[in-house]
């Protein structure tokens, strides 16, 4: 992948900011495919991915116009990807969890072990529970315990996706837990 010309996509931008619809056509030809990969290792579902990315450029087709900087455009654009990645991550987990949960319970009733169905639902619930304190987090925290510890994806892949060091990603996983783990004593 060729380096950005950051000067030049600030140009484009501030055309697309007048209503220059080539100027923002030449921005998504310029971006998108690093938009896409980055959603598609967040999501890691093709179709998602492309539904995220599009998402992505419809924000910021309708929000161009807010942005102050124009030569942050890409990091404006990142931050915008990672929120609706996030979201549809955050629908996906709830959508696949509701689906899921009454063949869950089907195989536990027929499960020899001694678990009763109260310890079962308790432990469910205590898992959401554990799940929304983690969407409570400040939203970089939140995505570094996520991806590390749900998506099982190592310090060096978040950080790539993420566009932050290793170390920044560490202590995002650090501070999480701590934060994290104040929250779960209350």
């Amino acid at each position: 992948m060729a380096p950005y010309d950051y000067q030049y996509l600030a140009q484009l931008v501030r055309h697309a900011q007048v209503g220059n619809s080539d100027a923002f056509a030449e921005l998504y030809v310029a971006t998108y495919q690093q938009q896409y990969r980055f959603a598609y290792r967040y999501l890691q579902d093709e179709f998602l991915a492309q539904d995220a990315t599009q998402e992505t450029y419809i924000l910021a087709l309708k929000n161009i116009t807010t942005l102050r900087d124009p030569t942050v455009f890409l990091s404006w654009l990142n931050q915008i990807n990672m929120r609706v990645c996030f979201d549809m991550y955050r629908k996906k987990l709830r959508h696949d969890t509701e689906l899921n949960r009454y063949d869950q319970a089907q195989a536990d009733l027929r499960q020899t072990s001694s678990e009763s169905p109260e310890l079962h639902v308790m432990a469910e619930d205590q898992q959401e529970y554990v799940i929304k304190q983690i969407m409570a987090l400040p939203f970089s925290e939140s995505q570094a315990i996520l991806l590390r510890y749900y998506r099982n994806m190592k310090v060096g892949d978040i950080a790539k996706m993420m566009q932050i060091s290793q170390s920044t990603v560490k202590r995002y996983i650090t501070s999480g837990k701590k934060m994290l783990a104040e929250r779960l004593a209350k």
